[in-house]
């Protein structure tokens, strides 16, 4: 049900959806010490970085599992560098990100950037990586963006978000007993829809992490996406030394996180109230996707402790 202020009705007499009634499974009520386990799955190292950081950063703060997953290598993200020794240089950048923003693990698969593609193959390395980490989140890329490992990354996770539960797909890994909430990760994409900003979290607290955590990608951050918009004459303009990168890095992330449309600020009011919502300066926004678990706004809460009016 989509309500006339854009935000989707979730409320608690909605229940959890079909796919819950079918196994049996009443609503999830977690209580305030049980610890989640969640884990966001990148096509390349820096995506999840990106898009879920700051949410990352103040999960762990809170004392919960997560975990980021990257499904390529990243090895050929560079202007002038590739192969073995950019992925290598970028698998490292990754454990350093995961350092800066307090995560559990920050793993990195071989598969080759740039040709990602839904494959079965894939498809099972993400399956046991959910099931693994006994995920109660998953978080991924939406399957329309501009990048094809984008899309197939997205693609893939959505393709595992019913497998995960199914004991006969991947054997060697104990299936879950239910299924995750599975999230979109934002983009800025509209065809076919826009995102939808279900869930707003506040990083107003914890924006200087995310801001460490991106700084660890040096080959992304102050080179290869540099280069990307305007070639060599915009590299040049990079400044060079580690505490002036760290602030030029820093003013161009918060300009993003501090993209709050009116249709993200009502989703803000929703979680934290108007009173603390009007106070909110940057943000990170996650839409619930129509596969595995379908919360109400009493699950949610419950899965994103920080949402508290």
């Amino acid at each position: 049900f989509q309500a006339e202020d854009g935000i989707r009705d979730r409320s608690p007499s909605r229940g959890l959806g079909d796919v819950y009634k079918r196994q049996g499974l009443s609503q999830i009520t977690l209580s305030q010490e049980k610890k989640l386990n969640i884990i966001a799955i990148g096509a390349h190292p820096d995506d999840c970085d990106f898009k879920f950081g700051g949410t990352a950063a103040l999960f762990a703060k809170m004392g919960h599992n997560v975990k980021f997953l990257s499904l390529t290598n990243g090895d050929a993200g560079h202007q002038s560098e590739g192969g073995g020794a950019l992925g290598n240089r970028r698998r490292q950048e990754a454990i350093n990100a995961g350092k800066a923003l307090g995560i559990a693990e920050y793993q990195t698969l071989d598969n080759h950037d740039g040709e990602l593609l839904p494959s079965l193959q894939v498809r099972h390395q993400v399956i046991r990586a959910i099931r693994k980490w006994n995920a109660d989140i998953v978080l991924g890329h939406r399957p329309n963006d501009y990048h094809p490992d984008h899309r197939n990354a997205g693609k893939v996770v959505v393709d595992a978000s019913y497998m995960v539960i199914v004991p006969n797909v991947c054997p060697d890994t104990p299936p879950l007993s239910k299924n995750p909430l599975f999230l979109y990760m934002e983009d800025n994409f509209t065809k076919p829809y826009p995102h939808e900003p279900d869930i707003v979290v506040s990083i107003d607290n914890i924006i200087e992490l995310k801001i460490d955590g991106l700084h660890a990608h040096t080959s992304q951050m102050y080179e290869w996406l540099p280069w990307t918009n305007g070639g060599d004459e915009i590299l040049a303009k990079i400044p060079t030394t580690n505490n002036e990168r760290r602030k030029w890095l820093s003013k161009r992330v918060k300009n993003r996180s501090n993209n709050i449309d009116s249709i993200k600020r009502i989703s803000l009011v929703k979680w934290y109230g108007k009173d603390l919502a009007q106070k909110v300066k940057y943000i990170e926004s996650f839409e619930v996707a129509e596969y595995g678990m379908q919360p109400s706004d009493n699950d949610i809460r419950s899965l994103f402790p920080m949402l508290k009016k």
